[in-house]
């Protein structure tokens, strides 16, 4: 059922893509806000509800760590898109401030857990005021993010391999904007049922097997759920859709971050932020340094590098595999 349940969001994640950034074009939100609402939002309904689950029985560890795992493994993912495009360094051709923005916004939502954890365990009705902060710091970053592209203040230098975002010629059988808005409810049920799904089965499987939910948490739901993640980058470079696959996967790791606001209101035996552990920092830290990289990547702009993928690749994918490594080593 885990298994079934992970394929069956990896499908309608690919069908997710077209629907998403056919709306960018339509909404004129342009292909990066698009990425961070439509598949940032849609693709991580699974991871959502998976963490929400998790934290509404108790399985705090199993929660948190869906959550910030995800963020690690979608970032590993971009890398991983990023070598499937041949032409130039993803981030050199998918040059956009509105991503810079959206990095920026990921690092400071990563924060707000970290300031939550070192504070007293206040609550308010079981709910950490964190967790309403998250919330407000998340909108309001969107709306700057789409801001900054309807009047941004600077342009990133345009070469040979930079890839505008310019909408797309549709033919006269392109469904109405209406059916897209539909196709694109039906594909976030699917995979809404299949994040409940993998939440209960992980659960079973973390008693069954003997891992711990830290470990089944960091390794297997936050990979499953973040297969449409995966699934809409790789379609989304096919496609040529390159700002769409950065903003899928930044938005994406944004919205993971309101998890644990989510999920702290689902968990009702006090402030889920100081149930987090060392181990939970620790993802936070990677999660952080993860950004960071990535960030760096996006202002350096390297052309090329050892098979047309950036330093930021290399890096990302390094630091995740080591933290992969650390994971395991700790049980």
């Amino acid at each position: 059922m885990f298994l079934l349940a992970a394929l069956v969001i990896g499908v309608a994640g690919v069908a997710l893509t077209r629907r998403a950034d056919m709306l960018a074009d339509r909404t004129g939100l342009g292909e990066a806000v698009a990425g961070a609402v439509f598949l940032g939002v849609t693709t991580s309904l699974s991871g959502t509800v998976t963490s929400i689950t998790a934290a509404a029985q108790g399985a705090t560890s199993l929660s948190i760590s869906n959550a910030l795992g995800g963020i690690a493994a979608q970032t590993a993912f971009l890398a991983i898109a990023d070598i499937t495009y041949r032409r130039a360094n993803l981030e050199h051709a998918a040059a956009e401030l509105t991503n810079l923005v959206l990095v920026t916004l990921l690092m400071l939502t990563l924060s707000i857990p970290l300031l939550a954890y070192s504070m007293p365990s206040f609550t308010i009705w079981a709910l950490h005021p964190a967790s309403l902060v998250l919330v407000i710091v998340y909108v309001a970053g969107l709306k700057l993010s789409a801001q900054v592209r309807a009047t941004p203040m600077w342009e990133p230098t345009q070469t040979a391999e930079t890839r505008h975002d310019v909408p797309e010629e549709e033919g006269t059988d392109a469904p109405a904007t209406a059916w897209l808005y539909t196709e694109l409810a039906a594909l976030i049920a699917m995979v809404g049922i299949a994040g409940w799904v993998i939440a209960e089965t992980a659960t079973v499987l973390s008693a069954q097997t003997g891992l711990s939910q830290a470990i089944m948490g960091t390794l297997f739901t936050s990979v499953a759920t973040s297969l449409p993640e995966l699934v809409t980058t790789l379609a989304a470079v096919r496609r040529g859709a390159l700002q769409l696959a950065v903003g899928g996967i930044i938005g994406g790791n944004t919205y993971d971050v309101l998890f644990l606001a989510l999920s702290d209101a689902a968990y009702r035996d006090g402030s889920l932020y100081h149930a987090m552990e060392g181990r939970h920092i620790f993802l936070i830290a990677l999660a952080l340094a993860m950004s960071a990289v990535l960030l760096l990547g996006l202002l350096r702009r390297e052309k090329s590098g050892a098979g047309n993928i950036g330093f930021e690749s290399v890096l990302v994918l390094a630091i995740y595999a080591g933290a992969i490594l650390f994971q395991i080593a700790l049980g």
